[in-house]
């Protein structure tokens, strides 16, 4: 039986991203003696819950490899260092090394699946954006990748991507794309991550003039955009379009410029974070979604959406467009994004023929669908 090292942080707050691990972990932990190596025990714990898996714990053993009281906000070098020094203690032992949370330096040839484009370089995240660093900039990282990094005992992601016998999976063509256009060439290949929303029969109506979204509030997800969208449309078309925003929150509505945006605007809502049926309810209350970010690696919420019967508006870029796979819905700026929705409110053939369609994509995405890819994926790497 192969002893297998499996890596994953679990140290933000859940989201559809612990859902692989989790994945993995159900498959390999009946086949293959698993160590789960996590940053947060108590994150694992809760997204076993959140997600509903149910292992046999005595087939596996799970490892802090952070010091107790770490949190992702207090991340530093420091914290690099010591996870790294603690995943090569753990590999030491293992047949197989696979990280579900960007590239690890184990010490040793591993499997790396991405989930953000923000892999922990800094130089490859300006490359994406665009950006270039000040001169202060470029002489500090030089002495951390050159000089703190090796001394810590630490490779760069550089140096991962340059080694032959490293195994890197980017999840989706997009993200593939960026790493092949900075990195030297690198053996692997795209592995769409799975999509825990299966929705059974539900008995909600559907509002027409609903646009729902639903994740993180952050500013990373340009929400202002998704309401300034959704204002243009209720003004040009006339009708009482409403906007439902759920995710966490402090209070009762967002705080800051986002507050401030949303302040005596009663057609948008917040009705907080939503797990499990509440989850399932508010994605069929709503008939539209618009989605804003850029950048998205992925997009798992765009299968989510789809799943649920919503038609997604998704930028012409990044991973959101390629899940959706449909130009009729995606745009670049947000004028086309009004004029997008706005067709859907007003030609019914239209809106039937994009619903159709993000019906039989949705199908792409089913979880049985994934879990085949994953048991052909896992195999390999347990054979080879």
């Amino acid at each position: 039986m192969k002893k297998v090292l499996l890596y994953y942080h679990f140290s933000c707050t859940r989201g559809g991203g612990d859902f692989l691990p989790l994945s993995f972990l159900d498959e390999l932990h009946r086949i293959s003696d698993v160590t789960l190596a996590v940053d947060v025990e108590s994150g694992f714990e809760a997204a076993v819950e959140l997600f509903g898996f149910h292992f046999d714990r005595s087939r596996f053993r799970v490892v802090p490899v952070m010091p107790p009281g770490y949190s992702m906000a207090k991340h530093n070098i420091w914290y690099s260092r010591y996870r790294c020094k603690q995943l090569k203690k753990l590999a030491a032992g293992a047949d197989v090394c696979i990280s579900t949370s960007n590239i690890m330096d184990f010490g040793r040839p591993a499997h790396h699946f991405i989930n953000v484009i923000d892999i922990g370089d800094d130089d490859f995240l300006d490359h994406v954006r665009h950006r270039r660093p000040s001169t202060g900039t470029k002489i500090r990282r030089l002495l951390q990748n050159l000089v703190l990094k090796p001394l810590s005992g630490m490779r760069t992601k550089w140096a991962t991507f340059s080694d032959p016998r490293e195994h890197i999976y980017p999840n989706s063509e997009f993200v593939n794309r960026l790493l092949r256009g900075y990195y030297p060439p690198f053996n692997g290949a795209v592995f769409y991550p799975p999509t825990a929303f299966e929705p059974g029969p539900v008995s909600v109506p559907r509002d027409p003039l609903k646009v729902v979204y639903l994740g993180r509030i952050t500013e990373g997800k340009r929400l202002p955009d998704i309401i300034g969208i959704v204002e243009r449309v209720r003004a040009a078309t006339g009708l009482d379009l409403k906007l439902s925003i759920a995710g966490p929150l402090k209070g009762a509505k967002p705080e800051g410029k986002l507050g401030e945006l949303v302040e005596g605007k009663d057609w948008i809502d917040f009705p907080g974070a939503l797990y499990g049926d509440a989850k399932t309810r508010f994605l069929f209350s709503g008939t539209y979604t618009i989605h804003a970010m850029r950048e998205e690696a992925f997009g798992i919420s765009i299968t989510e959406y789809m799943k649920a019967g919503l038609i997604p508006i998704v930028p012409d870029e990044g991973g959101e467009c390629e899940v959706a796979d449909n130009p009729g819905l995606s745009f670049h700026t947000d004028d086309e994004a009004a004029a997008v929705l706005t067709r859907l409110l007003n030609d019914p053939e239209f809106r039937e023929l994009q619903r159709r369609k993000c019906a039989d994509r949705a199908a792409v995405f089913s979880y049985d669908a994934y879990l085949a890819r994953q048991h052909a994926l896992l195999k390999s790497i347990l054979e080879s």
